[in-house]
């Protein structure tokens, strides 16, 4: 049995608990999943002692003169929550913190590549470490890059950092939007049994994720859409190298074994079942040579149960001239060929059809 498999009832258990149902009480001879595998509590400290342990990281910087002083104080008496009050700290006594948090927030920054090195020194302390590590981690999953800040967040332990749930809310964000299913189900499962003090909010959206899953299934148009969301995402972000090109292959490679799939089936309707000139089976429809009167039912893609279906055929003809269509004429096409398709599928259509056009110039 997986790790996906243990976790699902323990998350829709306290899917319901969240959402207001009722569970049936619980056979006392029998160890509940908590008590019989837990990483241990964990939960945001005191205030009080958090500020005391930010202050006395301010006076080790040497950072204790009186302007100094007046802005810590500053800091600690919003309603900002802890994690936020210690990276206002850390901005107030060290310049190299204050620069690599502010390129984290602002939209206008470039995505960072690797891991900072002031993130790594073993020379400071490990508060400033891994705390600067959380806030700086949460600020690249806010805008979407993933990749680095599920690398930042397996360098530190929930254990050292001053708030566990941002620390497994953002680290399941990131796992999930990522398809990486079983860390992203940890997780999960970390923030709901072992953080005592989680934001509703990090719970909703825990469980919504951890349902979401559930309906995963590998390579059919779901697979699909969530790697062009992943494609759309990294080309935001300037992106567009090796690896969004080897997620755009993926794509492109499943797109036309659904197509070929889809051919096989239809030429399997009449293998045996005498249907000379490409009609029907007997009794199934028009006399041979006849064209039925819903074709599209037949050339839905897998999957498609008619909502959400689109002609193979069609698809592969127009790929054929698509270099040589005008503006025009492709925004037609396009239109007709996704007329019944779900939005979220069109992207991928029409890079497949951009895709073949390109082969078929190269060839």
């Amino acid at each position: 049995m997986t790790l996906w498999t243990r976790r699902i009832p323990a998350l829709a258990l306290t899917a319901v608990v969240l959402c207001g149902g009722s569970l049936f009480a619980a056979d006392p001879a029998k160890k509940s999943p908590r008590e019989v595998a837990s990483f241990g509590t964990l939960r945001t400290p005191e205030p009080e002692a958090v500020k005391a342990q930010a202050q006395e990281w301010l006076k080790s910087v040497g950072k204790t003169d009186e302007a100094t002083m007046k802005q810590f104080a500053a800091v600690w008496a919003t309603d900002r929550s802890i994690l936020d009050k210690v990276a206002g700290t850390f901005v107030l006594g060290d310049a190299n913190a204050a620069k690599l948090l502010d390129e984290a927030r602002s939209p206008e920054s470039a995505a960072p590549i690797q891991t900072p090195p002031l993130l790594k020194d073993k020379k400071l302390s490990e508060f400033f470490r891994a705390n600067l590590a959380l806030a700086y981690g949460k600020a690249l999953s806010n805008r979407r890059i993933y990749e680095e800040s599920l690398d930042i967040f397996r360098q530190i332990k929930p254990e050292q950092v001053v708030d566990p749930a941002t620390y497994f809310f953002h680290k399941a964000v990131s796992e999930h939007a990522l398809m990486l299913r079983p860390e992203a189900t940890e997780s999960i499962a970390r923030l709901l049994d072992d953080v005592t003090d989680s934001p509703e909010r990090y719970k909703m959206v825990s469980v919504l994720m951890a349902f979401d899953m559930v309906t995963w299934q590998d390579k059919d148009l779901g697979w699909i859409a969530r790697k062009m969301d992943n494609i759309q995402r990294r080309l935001e972000l300037n992106r567009g190298g090796q690896a969004t090109q080897k997620i755009q292959k993926e794509v492109l490679v499943r797109l036309d074994e659904m197509i070929k799939e889809k051919e096989n089936e239809q030429k399997g309707q009449c293998n045996g079942g005498n249907c000379p000139g490409g009609g029907t089976k007997p009794g199934n429809g028009p006399a041979s040579g006849n064209t039925p009167s819903n074709p599209a039912s037949d050339t839905a893609l897998p999957n498609g149960n008619g909502a959400g279906s689109a002609d193979a055929k069609k698809i592969k003809e127009i790929a054929e001239v698509w270099g040589n269509l005008p503006e025009k004429e492709r925004a037609k096409a396009m239109l007709e060929l996704t007329r019944s398709l779900d939005p979220k599928y069109k992207d991928a259509v029409e890079i497949y059809l951009k895709e073949i056009a390109v082969r078929s110039v190269k060839e």
